[in-house]
């Protein structure tokens, strides 16, 4: 614990976090609203993707750590699009 480094992150990062994810909350509520037909569901997982890497960067401190464990968050999801790839490939194929 004595290696540990410890940082400092201003409130207005945070602040501005927020904002954005607010707005892309808000982005995707009105995605709903606009008839993109097949592309609703892709932009909202665009959305949420980005939303998502946010909070891991930011509000969890994934920025701030070791290299390791950058390396087990993307690992755990690789291994969940690989689940869904192979439940998506026995549902079309059935």
């Amino acid at each position: 614990m004595e290696k540990e480094k410890h940082h400092i992150v201003p409130y207005r990062v945070y602040f501005y976090i927020l904002l954005a994810l607010i707005t892309m909350t808000f982005m995707s509520i009105g995605l709903v609203h606009i008839n993109l037909g097949g592309y609703s569901v892709l932009g909202a997982l665009i959305f949420s993707t980005i939303k998502s890497t946010l909070v891991l960067t930011w509000f969890m401190h994934l920025k701030f750590d070791e290299p390791f464990l950058r390396i087990m968050v993307v690992f755990v999801i690789l291994v969940f699009a690989a689940l869904l790839f192979i439940t998506y490939l026995d549902y079309f194929f059935r």
